[in-house]
C-alpha cells in the first residue's frame, strides 16, 4: 500500500516563502514520476511541478522562478519550497505518485496567501 502525506501548508502573508514536504511509504525511486498539484474550490487540479526518477522537472508557468522541486536523501520524501507567494497561490496542494500507470495522491495540504 502506497501512502503519501503532506506537510507544511498554512498562511503567509503575500511575499513570503512556505516549504511543503510530502512523506511516501516507499522510496521515491519506486515511482516514476512525483511531484505537487493544486486545487481550487471549483476549478480542475493543476499540476504545479513534478520530478522525475532521473531528477528531471517542470514546473506550470506561473510558479517558474519562485518555487523548487526537490527530493531528500534517504529518498522517502519530496519538497517544494515556495517563494515569492502571492494570493493567486492560496490552494489545496496535494502530493501526486506514479508508478506501473498508478497514480497515487496524498490528502492535501491547505495554502493560504493573505494579508
Amino acid at each position: 500500500q502506497v501512502q503519501l502525506v503532506e506537510s507544511g501548508g498554512g498562511l503567509v502573508q503575500p511575499g513570503g516563502s512556505l516549504r511543503l514536504s510530502c512523506a511516501t511509504s516507499r522510496s521515491i525511486f519506486t515511482f516514476s514520476l512525483m511531484g505537487w498539484y493544486r486545487q481550487v474550490t471549483g476549478k480542475q487540479r493543476e499540476l504545479v511541478a513534478s520530478i522525475t526518477t532521473s531528477g528531471s522537472t517542470v514546473y506550470a508557468d506561473s510558479v517558474k522562478g519562485r518555487f523548487t522541486i526537490s527530493r531528500d536523501k534517504p529518498a522517502s520524501t519530496i519538497h517544494l519550497q515556495m517563494n515569492s507567494l502571492n494570493p493567486e497561490d492560496t490552494a489545496l496542494y496535494y502530493c501526486h505518485a506514479r508508478r506501473t500507470g498508478t497514480d497515487y495522491w496524498g490528502q492535501g495540504t491547505q495554502v493560504t496567501v493573505s494579508s
